[in-house]
């Protein structure tokens, strides 16, 4: 693979990719930099079978502080249609996760703020620390919300909720973050990322054709109604019968062992 920059790749367990964020003295900031490497690296996971789950963090005291804005104050006079494709390439660039088909966990080590809370929100999983504080700041630097947030927001937490959240602009954390759905779980700084590792390796340990089908029936907030669902399920359970993944895993079961799945 090319050398990243402001990114590392890491390979902590069997099945379990690792993407941290590694720009700290700009709190992680999505740099030009940054960005691509973001596609290297997500292009390599993509066609890479050995990854199960990959996990997203951030280096030192934030997960990610948002796009850099000094160049837009540096180009006052910058057309809309060029400001136009310049941001859909970045947001593009950073939604890419969106295209992977195993599942991704935002570990949320700190400050998680705009463009960054959108890149946490494309993943199918969030676990933040207790002292993570989450928002979308784009009103208050005057801009409309981007990477996608009009959506990715009221997807997670509800129309009422995002309408709070993109108006006031006000950060979140802790427990109001858990009971509004922006995260999945809390937990204390001391051992984040090792419990965020742990959850990444029980995923990693599952079935990997079930896994990649669960994932895609729950694109999108799920199925638009019963029925849907249970056409989907006719289709996808069956495809898992039929997988050696299924003997194994009745095997272990009845053996009272870990199952070893193989992927097919």
């Amino acid at each position: 693979m090319a050398d990243l920059t402001h990114l590392r790749l890491e390979r902590p367990s069997d099945g379990v990719a690792l993407l941290v964020l590694d720009n700290p003295d700009l709190r992680n900031a999505m740099s030009p930099e940054m960005t691509s490497s973001w596609v290297t690296a997500i292009d390599e996971l993509a066609t890479d079978p050995s990854v199960r789950v990959v996990v997203v963090t951030g280096e030192g005291t934030a997960f990610c502080s948002g796009g850099i804005t000094s160049w837009l104050a540096a180009e006052p006079d910058a057309s809309v249609d060029e400001l136009r494709t310049r941001m859909i390439a970045f947001y593009r660039a950073w939604l890419s996760i969106r295209r992977l088909e195993v599942p991704t966990i935002a570990a949320i080590n700190g400050a998680t703020i705009g463009a960054g809370l959108c890149m946490a929100l494309a993943c199918d999983i969030r676990y933040a620390t207790d002292s993570a504080k989450l928002g979308m700041s784009f009103l208050k630097l005057g801009l409309h919300p981007g990477m996608a947030g009009t959506f990715l927001l009221p997807n997670a937490v509800g129309a009422a909720a995002a309408r709070d959240l993109l108006l006031t602009g006000r950060l979140v954390q802790g427990e109001e973050a858990l009971r509004l759905g922006l995260v999945s779980r809390v937990l204390p700084r001391e051992g984040f990322l090792e419990a965020a590792l742990e959850a990444a390796a029980d995923v990693a340990a599952n079935a990997p054709i079930a896994t990649r089908l669960t994932k895609l029936a729950l694109a999108e907030g799920g199925h638009r109604d019963l029925d849907s669902a249970l056409q989907w399920e006719a289709l996808a359970q069956p495809v898992t019968m039929a997988t050696e993944d299924l003997q194994e895993g009745i095997a272990a079961s009845q053996e009272k062992r870990p199952a070893r799945f193989a992927g097919r």
